[in-house]
């Protein structure tokens, strides 16, 4: 098919492997943030067609993974409230909270709804005015748009049964973090692709500079992350750290910035707590005061409440690279897709759900 078999040509694959391996001499571990860019990493094999010298780590670039536990518990008791319709995307559903996930809350008769898109969910608020439809509004800069036009919508049209439970997070602040750990390994980074297209890449050039690590933006087929590979080696092996843009063909400099206008008007920038990682600074974004009663939390009173994650998970730590999914004692056996202890374990883009499904065994 064209445009998606061009980017996983198997002859194109060898020949790059080739070329990073005649490039690395040192060993350098580079982190991948985004978990689509985990799933064909895994999925293709491409670390393997690497040299030992290159060590993969998979970053926190899963929204539905990094979660916190108290917003799952949050979005559980808003989907529990009679008269309210819960909707969300599907990956959501299934992601353990300290009790209960949403599934559960369906199974027992809550109205618990998937939808594709946040204008769905406006929809049904229109359809159904004695009702309070909220949407669980989980994501990166990428879902940030669409998500901020449908407050934006229900603000213009005079919507007053629709509200969201914010838990959007930005890439940027959550690589300083991993950066800044003590724990820290990571040498180089394949920036999120998708994340790039809304924002551009201005943002990550100081990451680069303070850091001094080398920042490619990536795509996400098999030859689009071995080029990304390629020129973060090339950059390693020569000192350099700069960012580049493999994924020229979508991302500009500048981003989008129709759809950053739309994020600006709508949301401002919070600190937000990510599940496995503490709360980070600066790393989410909030409804603006203007906008203030689309706000599910304030809207139906929710409080905070401090929670446990599960001790056993070690998702935050396979998130920060430190350890792979396999790495775990519990992978395989007592977290599996159909009884997760963390995220990870459950979301389409998650690193544990991706070793389950493309490598058991461990590797």
């Amino acid at each position: 098919m064209k445009y998606i078999d061009e980017y996983r040509d198997a002859e194109a694959a060898g020949k790059f492997a080739h070329a990073i391996a005649h490039l690395t001499i040192r060993p350098w571990t580079i982190m991948e943030v985004c978990g689509g860019q985990t799933h064909a990493i895994v999925k293709f094999g491409i670390d393997e067609l690497l040299p030992k010298e290159i060590t993969l780590v998979h970053g926190p670039g899963c929204p539905v993974c990094v979660t916190s536990v108290e917003l799952i518990d949050k979005a559980v008791e808003l989907a529990s409230q009679p008269g309210v319709i819960f909707t969300s995307f599907g990956d959501m559903l299934r992601v353990p909270g300290t009790g209960k996930d949403l599934l559960s809350v369906k199974a027992s008769g809550g109205d618990v709804r998937i939808v594709y898109s946040p204008l769905d969910a406006l929809a049904l608020a229109r359809a159904n005015p004695d009702k309070q439809v909220v949407f669980f509004a989980v994501g990166f800069e990428t879902t940030a748009p669409a998500n901020a036009m449908a407050v934006y919508q229900a603000r213009q049209q005079g919507i007053d049964n629709f509200s969201m439970l914010v838990s959007h997070v930005l890439v940027p602040p959550a690589m300083e973090a991993v950066l800044s750990s003590p724990q820290n390994l990571v040498q180089g980074f394949l920036a999120a692709g998708h994340v790039c297209a809304v924002m551009g890449y201005t943002q990550y050039i100081p990451i680069a500079a303070r850091y001094h690590v080398p920042i490619v933006v990536t795509g996400f087929e098999p030859l689009d992350i071995l080029q990304g590979i390629y020129l973060c080696v090339r950059q390693l092996e020569e000192g350099r750290a700069e960012v580049e843009n493999q994924y020229s063909r979508v991302v500009r400099r500048e981003g989008n910035r129709p759809a950053q206008q739309i994020i600006t008007e709508v949301f401002e920038v919070a600190p937000r707590t990510w599940r496995g990682m503490g709360e980070i600074p600066h790393s989410g974004l909030a409804l603006r005061e203007p906008y203030a009663r689309y706000d599910a939390e304030k809207r139906f009173a929710l409080t905070t409440h401090d929670v446990r994650e599960d001790s056993e998970c070690i998702s935050g730590q396979i998130m920060q690279g430190v350890h792979k999914p396999s790495d775990c004692p519990a992978f395989g056996t007592r977290c599996t897709p159909e009884k997760p202890l963390g995220a990870p374990m459950v979301s389409s883009e998650g690193a544990c759900a991706a070793y389950y499904r493309y490598r058991r065994v461990a590797g």
